[in-house]
């Protein structure tokens, strides 16, 4: 079996382009009409792979591929019409929450991204824009997040930010009168609705930082409460909202 085969960060060694020098190695194993007839020679792999001529190395790239290919598809076979346990909806909806997308969720799952995108619409976990166009846009929650009741420090999503954002503070006319500078405005009767302060959470890359033990930060803002959307209901599924 393949060692784990470090990669440099200048090395372009992606499954498509693993695949692609896999097939000019092996031509005649190739369905495609432009692949040449001659194999491409070692060295010429290695470059296509900007990794240093090493054939050893090259070999074990190859092969751990190959060996991961095979334990994809053996995984993927072995859950083939099961339906998605306790964990799996779990890890779906937490992962996604947390920033990552249906692709990456689908990959560790070993399920489809189709599979994944069902489960997570089953839940009534809020969707998220897919490009910039998109989260200029709110987006409408599933029946299960809408609400107006918010509690403080309660962990709820943003339609606006396409986050997590913290409950702070619900901003009634009590509230705003404590508070010495701010304005007196009946939010409730000016949007037909509760407003709240809220801290919204986002991820930090601060790998080339001074604070590279930072992984999240984020900003305070207001939000009416058809903004937000309640995520309580699933932690029924085994969510920890407080890792979120």
């Amino acid at each position: 079996m393949a060692r784990n085969v470090k990669k440099k960060d200048y090395e372009n060694l992606t499954p498509a382009n693993i695949e692609k020098v896999i097939s000019l190695l092996n031509p005649s194993s190739s369905d495609e009409a432009t692949t040449p007839t001659k194999p491409i020679t070692k060295k010429q792999a290695c470059d296509i792979l900007n990794i240093a001529y090493n054939t050893t190395r090259l070999s074990n790239i190859i092969e751990e591929y190959n060996e991961q290919k095979q334990y994809t598809k053996k995984r993927k076979a072995g859950l083939r019409g099961r339906p998605a346990s306790d964990a799996e909806i779990n890890e779906a909806c937490s992962s996604f929450l947390g920033g990552d997308t249906i692709s990456d969720i689908s990959k560790r799952l070993f399920r489809s991204a189709g599979f994944v995108r069902a489960v997570l619409e089953r839940v009534g976990v809020p969707s998220r824009p897919n490009n910039k166009e998109e989260r200029l846009t709110p987006h409408y929650f599933p029946d299960e997040c809408v609400a107006e009741d918010f509690k403080m420090g309660e962990i709820a999503w943003s339609a606006v930010y396409h986050s997590t954002i913290i409950v702070k503070e619900r901003l009634d006319l009590e509230w705003l009168a404590s508070k010495k500078g701010m304005v007196n405005v009946d939010y409730e009767a000016k949007y037909g609705c509760p407003c709240y302060s809220i801290y919204v959470v986002q991820k930090v890359d601060s790998e080339d930082t001074y604070f590279a033990n930072v992984q999240s930060g984020g900003f305070s803002a207001y939000a009416p409460a058809y903004e937000l959307g309640k995520l309580t209901h699933l932690e029924k599924y085994g969510v920890n909202l407080e890792r979120l």
